[in-house]
């Protein structure tokens, strides 16, 4: 496979997708294929598999996102291929790549180098069509939110309390706000409104946090659309629009399998987004995966400040699985631009003194490390720290990442699975199994008894740094109204920058002295969590200057160009 060129068809060595699932005990009659090289897992193998966990669960973070990239879906790839070349049975649950960043900044999100899912163009576009079935269970509601209003409004819904915007899965800030029901009085109720990103709707946190189709409709079901000028919630249940927003998703709540370049299975599923939503892959393919293999290996969006503390309070809370171990991706040019001396700008040349030998520099941008390892440690799990390794990198500059966790007492391992595929990923696999059968002592962040507040002072000072929290008078008088809704025993997720551990996008490493500041709350009841937006967080991205669609096109003999 080459690295501009992507051919519709597997690549020769791959397995048949049926052979995949059989090598961890999911049988063909569990499976409905979905063309080549890609399958729907049926929910029934929930009943199928054996009723007790029997895989080591390991979810894999990072270090605070820098423009470079630090690599952990290649890290989390890789280490399940290494964990395979050990010969241990291993199944890896991803998120679903957005085509919004898929054709904004990033690229195909499914790995890359020799650490790659196949077939590479269905997982980075398409797939098997979920994200398209939570965009239109998404938009029904809101298109029956507004012909409830057209229709003489019985519920009595406050259209300036309507929070339920649509979205799309398309990066377009020309949507981000605007107004609709305008022209003639059959075009509907004039008022403001927008679109946000597929992967920010609560309809894609439903999906990823629902153990079953059962727990799915129910959740739909108290979704809240806004409220009523009494001030009681409108749920979707209250619309009758429920039920169809789950005959929409019947497929996209069934998981989907690929694998790897090495054949390892993979379970891809939901996708919502790391520094808006949760940020992790579904409960359902987790509860599949962990029944099927000898390690489950899974991803948290962005840093540990982030997806990992979302995956220990939010997704390990419905799920009930605990986790055996947490990775902490870092890699050398990422912690020299987070000790401040480097300007790194996305899509621009990077400037060639961050090649140069510094493992002073790396130790100054360390802060960021010790940080995102100790918020792993406050959850009770062994850490590992993956060094995802460069060929511009020198062993003095590992050396001091391996001081760094020689320090706080963790496991270090250099892993080359761009490069090298599984076979780079042997040592981080040695240290991942290693951390796994030390005890793990998992514990939440807080208890479900704490207040809203609480919760989020909590997660504000222990994970982020913060000296404190501040909240808008809107935001304030949201929080109280949550608690009157009977929302107050729900985790929390705070909607803050993935660039820094503070809400300041510009501070880097590990900032002290600062306040989070909190300017709206909702609570997003069907997903069970409340969320909160700090600072001028956008749930509908804009396109950059020069975006991946622009080169993204087909050749001659159909194969895909330009994606990554």
């Amino acid at each position: 496979m080459k690295a501009s060129t992507l051919s519709r068809a597997l690549p020769a060595a791959a397995h048949s997708i049926t052979e995949v699932a059989a090598e961890v005990g999911i049988g063909p009659e569990l499976l409905e294929p979905y063309g080549q090289g890609v399958a729907k897992i049926r929910l029934e193998a929930l009943d199928a598999l054996p009723a007790v966990r029997s895989a080591r669960y390991v979810v894999v973070s990072a270090i605070t996102p820098t423009p470079l990239g630090e690599g952990k879906t290649v890290t989390t790839i890789g280490l399940g291929d290494g964990l395979r070349r050990t010969g241990r049975r291993a199944v890896i649950s991803l998120r679903q790549g957005s085509m919004g960043p898929t054709f904004g900044v990033k690229g195909g999100a499914a790995g890359g180098g020799l650490s790659t899912l196949v077939p590479f163009d269905r997982v980075a576009l398409h797939l098997t069509g979920n994200m398209h079935a939570v965009t239109a269970a998404h938009n029904l509601l809101a298109a029956m939110v507004d012909n409830h209003l057209f229709q003489g409004n019985a519920l009595d819904l406050d259209p300036a309390g309507i929070s339920w915007r649509r979205v799309l899965d398309v990066n377009d800030r020309a949507l981000r706000n605007v107004v609709i029901g305008l022209g003639a009085a059959q075009d509907g109720v004039p008022r403001q409104s927008g679109f946000d990103i597929t992967a920010a709707s609560e309809v894609m946190a439903v999906l990823a946090l629902s153990s079953s189709l059962r727990d799915l409709r129910s959740r739909l079901g108290r979704v809240v659309v806004g409220h009523a000028r009494d001030g009681r919630p409108v749920t979707a249940d209250d619309l009758h629009a429920a039920g169809a927003m789950t005959v929409l998703l019947l497929e996209a709540v069934k998981p989907n399998l690929v694998q790897t370049l090495e054949g390892t299975p993979t379970i891809v599923h939901a996708g919502p987004f790391g520094n808006i939503a949760h940020g992790n892959s579904s409960v359902i393919g987790d509860l599949i995966g962990s029944r099927a293999g000898d390690f489950l290996i899974t991803e948290a969006g962005f840093g540990a400040d982030m997806g990992a503390e979302r995956f220990f309070d939010i997704k390990c809370r419905v799920s009930g699985l605990r986790p055996d171990a947490a990775v902490v991706v870092a890699t050398v040019r990422a912690l020299k631009a987070h000790s401040g001396k480097h300007r790194v700008v996305a899509g621009r040349a990077l400037p060639p003194q961050l090649f140069e030998e510094n493992p002073d520099e790396v130790e100054a941008g360390g802060a960021n490390l010790r940080k995102q390892v100790e918020n792993c440690l406050l959850f009770g799990v062994p850490v590992v720290v993956a060094i995802n390794a460069h060929p511009e990198d020198h062993p003095s500059e590992h050396a001091a990442i391996r001081r760094i966790a020689e320090e706080m007492d963790v496991r270090c391992a250099v892993h080359t699975s761009y490069a090298d595929g599984g076979e780079g990923a042997v040592e981080l696999a040695e240290a991942v199994a290693a951390a796994c059968e030390e005890k793990s002592c998992f514990r939440m962040l807080y208890a479900d008894s704490a207040s809203l507040e609480e919760k989020v002072a909590t997660v504000a000072t222990r994970i982020y740094g913060a000296d404190g929290v501040t909240y808008d008078g809107a935001a304030a008088q949201q929080l109280r109204q949550c608690e009157r809704d009977g929302f107050g025993s729900f985790p929390v997720c705070i909607a803050k920058t993935q660039l820094s551990l503070s809400s300041d996008p510009r501070l880097k490493g590990a900032p002290t002295g600062w306040t989070l500041p909190v300017r709206e709350v909702r609570a997003a009841a069907g997903a069970g969590f409340v969320y909160l937006r700090s600072g001028e967080m956008r749930t509908m991205p804009g396109l950059p200057g020069a975006p991946v669609a622009e080169r993204v096109d087909i050749d001659e003999a159909g194969n895909i160009v330009g994606l990554f």
